[in-house]
């Protein structure tokens, strides 16, 4: 009869399951921070507040539009990442795989952060440092590592959201602008403005088919650097 297997042949990887579980949690977090999903959610909210209509679509739509178009646009970026885990494989049961795994991945990470992130802003967190970090803290650091890539990126997508969102304000603004001076031309102060521009708004939002350009222009806008 053969004996018992040992209790440790049955022992999960303690480390590996605490990665696992600590990436599974700080996936919300690298979407947000690490992809164009922030750029994209913030110009869908502000064109849905220049149109006038605060509840439509509601935020669980735009939200799952931001995902969607944030897939399609980072899946060359994963592709890279994972092409790199597949050239150097590492396990996950001790630190020094789990470093090696890090090296692997971080390298597509950089690339594509770097290409979004503007250059005033990678100075701006490189010179803060100066100021927060301590001299041993700061003594390797270069521009292109994630803790300066990060906030650089999300503080440029969050500048080029509302650049797009104001462009888009504009005829809307003007549309509103109008409709207020015909009313009061006419002497209907009476008749509240949005009830007239919203329509107007919605009409030549679709006319112009301002949904399909609107997010043909955000995923272009991540073609180039």
């Amino acid at each position: 009869m053969k004996g018992t297997p040992g209790m440790s042949e049955f022992q999960p990887n303690l480390i590996a399951i605490i990665i696992v579980v600590a990436t599974i949690g700080l996936v919300p977090l690298a979407v947000v921070t690490m992809t164009g999903f922030l750029k994209i959610a913030v110009v869908l909210f502000l064109i849905r507040n220049a149109l006038g209509v605060q509840q439509t679509p509601p935020n669980l739509v735009l939200y799952g539009i931001a995902l969607i178009l944030t897939v399609y646009i980072t899946t060359p970026l994963v592709g890279d990442m994972l092409h790199q885990f597949e050239q150097r494989p590492a396990g996950m049961g001790s630190v020094e795989e789990i470093k090696q795994t890090g090296e692997a991945l971080r390298g597509p990470l950089q690339d594509y952060l770097s290409r979004y992130a503007s250059e005033r802003e990678r100075a701006f967190f490189i010179d803060a440092t100066r100021t927060l970090w301590s001299e041993e803290a700061r003594s390797d650091l270069q521009d292109d590592d994630l803790v300066v890539l990060i906030p650089a990126f999300v503080s440029s997508e969050l500048t080029r959201a509302f650049e797009i969102g104001f462009l888009l304000y504009i005829p809307f603004l003007v549309i509103d602008l109008i409709v207020s001076n015909v009313l009061m031309a006419m002497g209907m102060m009476m008749v509240s403005p949005t009830l007239i521009s919203t329509p107007l708004k919605i009409f030549l939002f679709v006319a112009v088919d301002g949904w399909s350009r609107l997010m043909h222009g955000l995923i272009l806008s991540y073609g180039g650097g």
